[in-house]
């Protein structure tokens, strides 16, 4: 194990005491900068965690001395966690990602963090000591990923160590300071069979069972935060073991337990504007790949039209999220962004391919209480004319009350589905027409 004097830089100075009757937060951030200017930060952050801490202790013993404090054991503890985060986490927000009931981390500047429990957003007390701070905690999470953020790239996603998504946005983009966004990666995953009750009704699971086994092209339709992506995970898990499956996500969190998984990840140009590589590259390279299934992580732009080709070439069982308020509007959005990648097509036939491309569209929402629900599933069964249309099998009929709560009840339609000859193939269309029976 490296030792005590290793972790010293050789410029170490030491400090004269000061004033002890300061905030115990004053007594951390003083503590901290004082090793800060002690400690060889590349020797610390290759040693091991319980390593690391008993190199630590004798060196905050002598900075607190140094400083004139005196600490109680626990004081001394929590101080010494404190900076072991600072050394190999994400400082203040360490104790966020370790509280199972949060479920994201809100960072707006270095003095104002919000989390959201149990779909509610409140205000924690956890700070940075300053803008500098949150932007190095900033470059630590992009740099672990290959990407960058600073004042010529303040736009970037990327993941933790975890699967948990991270949206960053700095200076001069940010005006009152760096902010991170983090959604955090369950501990558990979520079966489907988990979300019958609370997020979906027996009958929308085994619809959606039926669906993914009888590789139905299935999208999940929501808005942000509305739990699409848990539902693509939970989907994902029903695909057989057998198969190869390849993901595309702009950063990679889809967490499958198969043993045949692919993983492919986008990347941002380079400084000299070169490299880049977009959901479309993917979605092209993938199609040489021989995949049983893909499984894209959200639709959001050009690449709609290569995800419409595959679909229709025979890569059946795709599975893939974005952003719309119902699935009409799901399926408008999708040609709408097919226009936008410039493919010149006339608009029946662009959604004659459509309709022949999407099976399901599955839509969730997040209500007002926090709560998240499939608010609906719909077939796309065929066109009046340059229209596409779609029966809505299961849905949720929900009633919000004046104090914010939602209540209501999961329907089925009990409408013969137009898609049963599909399932047939598979020999699930029994199954499949029986999921729609009320």
């Amino acid at each position: 194990p490296v030792k005590s004097s290793e972790l010293l830089n050789e410029s170490m100075t030491s400090t004269s005491a000061t004033d002890a009757n300061t905030s115990t937060s004053g007594h951390r951030d003083r503590v901290i900068a004082l090793l800060f200017e002690q400690i060889d930060i590349a020797a610390a952050a290759a040693m091991e965690s319980v390593d690391l801490r008993q190199e630590l202790r004798p060196l905050i013993l002598r900075a607190t001395a140094d400083l004139g404090l005196t600490l109680s054991l626990s004081e001394q503890a929590d101080l010494e966690e404190d900076v072991l985060n600072e050394l190999t986490g994400l400082g203040p927000l360490e104790p966020l990602l370790a509280d199972g009931s949060i479920s994201d981390i809100l960072v707006n500047g270095p003095h104002n963090i919000y989390v959201e429990r149990r779909g509610c957003l409140e205000r924690v007390g956890a700070q940075f000591r300053d803008e500098e701070h949150v932007m190095k905690v900033a470059q630590r999470i992009a740099n672990d990923v290959g990407r960058r953020i600073d004042a010529t790239t303040p736009l970037t996603d990327a993941r933790l160590a975890d699967g948990s998504r991270v949206n960053i946005v700095a200076k001069p983009v940010s005006l009152r300071g760096p902010t991170i966004s983090i959604r955090k990666f369950a501990d558990t995953a979520l079966t489907l069979g988990s979300l019958v009750g609370r997020s979906c009704s027996p009958a929308m699971a085994e619809t959606l069972r039926v669906a993914t086994a009888a590789r139905f092209n299935i999208l999940i339709s929501g808005g942000t935060g509305s739990g699409k992506t848990t539902l693509l995970n939970a989907l994902s898990a029903l695909i057989a073991k057998t198969e190869r499956i390849v993901t595309i996500e702009d950063a990679a969190e889809l967490q499958l337990q198969q043993p045949h998984v692919v993983t492919l990840e986008t990347r941002p140009p380079s400084v000299e504007g070169t490299g880049r590589v977009t959901i479309a590259d993917l979605l092209i390279n993938a199609l040489r790949m021989r995949p049983d299934r893909i499984v894209l992580g959200e639709v959001r732009g050009g690449e709609a039209f290569e995800l419409m080709q595959a679909m229709n070439t025979g890569h059946d069982g795709t599975l893939a999220t974005l952003h719309a308020s119902s699935p009409r509007e799901a399926l408008t959005r999708l040609e709408h962004m097919i226009v936008m990648r410039g493919a010149n097509l006339p608009r029946v036939s662009l959604v004659r391919q459509i309709v022949e491309s999407v099976d399901l569209v599955v839509q969730v929402k997040r209500y007002p209480d926090g709560t998240r629900r499939i608010a609906a599933i719909a077939e796309v069964v065929g066109m009046e004319g340059d229209t596409p249309t779609m029966q809505v099998l299961h849905e949720y009929e929900a009633e919000e009350h004046d104090d914010g709560s939602v209540t209501g009840r999961f329907v089925t339609g009990g409408l013969v589905p137009a898609l049963s000859r599909k399932a047939r193939d598979h020999g699930l269309e029994a199954a499949y027409l029986a999921a729609a029976r009320p």
